[in-house]
């Protein structure tokens, strides 16, 4: 897909509908950056959904045809990042974005690599493992937004990626019953042993609840982390990144009040509590209700 048939506009339009149909809470927290830089977001978002889609949302494929399809995404983004443009949409946008703000191109194949290993690997024996995997799934999308953001400190590198493994510690959580029936375990095997709980009972007892606890705590260190990173970036910046941190982890908020049961249903922070964050992160002096964060 080397040529282009489609302008900057399209392209960045596509993935601005993508990330708002599908990343709610990024899209509306990207509405509090300056307008020059939020496409540039939509564009990385958009990316990691194609990537998600071929590994979660194509139950008809094969595991062979998911690697392969991984595969030729991974062509496909080299492709356009050396040419420059690229005859899908969403690789025409990031490609520009990746020059524009010459973004690591290797981070991407850490991103593609912790793809390819959901199609391998079902289970984490240590927190260190799922580390591992939540560096390219999570961490590096943090390290590939700061150039957008523009930090004011180099120090803002490490907490960047802390927030990456918040949000995506905070997806498992959420998501116990939906990976199940993927196949896949992501809460590490020692911490199930610790506290002798088994998701595969899908049952919030006491073992279960204790577990959630430390996973929660656990994460919400990663979040209280990434805070120092946020105080680094500039005024616009931050307000984006911190309603996308009050947002993210007011679902662990609501786990705790659904008593831990993840199996029950999904929770959700309504769309109605992102656009008033959303509001009040444009504009201050909107008065906001909830939790701090």
């Amino acid at each position: 897909m080397s040529g282009s048939t489609v302008t900057l506009e399209e392209g960045y339009a596509a993935c601005r509908r993508l990330t708002r149909r599908h990343g709610t809470t990024y899209y509306w927290s990207t509405l509090v950056l300056p307008r020059v830089k939020r496409h540039h977001v939509w564009a990385l978002y958009a990316f990691c959904r194609y990537a998600d889609d071929i590994v979660d949302e194509s139950p008809a494929l094969a595991p062979g045809d998911r690697s392969a399809a991984i595969a030729e995404l991974s062509a496909d983004l080299r492709a356009a990042l050396t040419s420059g443009s690229s005859a899908d949409p969403v690789l025409h946008a990031l490609s520009h974005t990746v020059h524009a703000f010459e973004l690591d191109h290797d981070a991407f194949d850490r991103f593609l690599g912790s793809m390819r290993m959901d199609l391998t690997v079902d289970h984490y024996d240590t927190w260190a493992d799922l580390l591992g995997y939540t560096d390219g799934s999570a961490a590096v999308i943090g390290e590939l937004m700061l150039p957008i953001l523009e930090p004011t400190d180099p120090a803002a590198f490490e907490p960047a990626r802390d927030l990456g493994h918040a949000f995506q510690l905070t997806n498992f959580l959420r998501d116990v019953a939906e990976d199940l029936d993927r196949g896949r375990v992501y809460l590490p095997q020692e911490d199930l042993e610790r506290f002798g709980a088994d998701p595969r009972r899908r049952t919030a007892d006491e073992r279960w609840t204790e577990l959630m606890r430390f996973e929660i705590e656990r994460c919400r260190s990663l979040y209280r982390s990434a805070d120092r990173g946020i105080d680094l970036l500039p005024a616009a910046s931050a307000r984006c990144v911190r309603s996308a941190r009050r947002l993210y982890s007011e679902i662990l908020d609501r786990i705790e009040d659904a008593s831990y049961d993840v199996f029950a249903g999904r929770v959700r922070v309504p769309l109605s509590r992102k656009i008033a964050v959303a509001a009040a992160a444009a504009w201050p002096g909107v008065c906001l209700g909830g939790r701090a964060p």
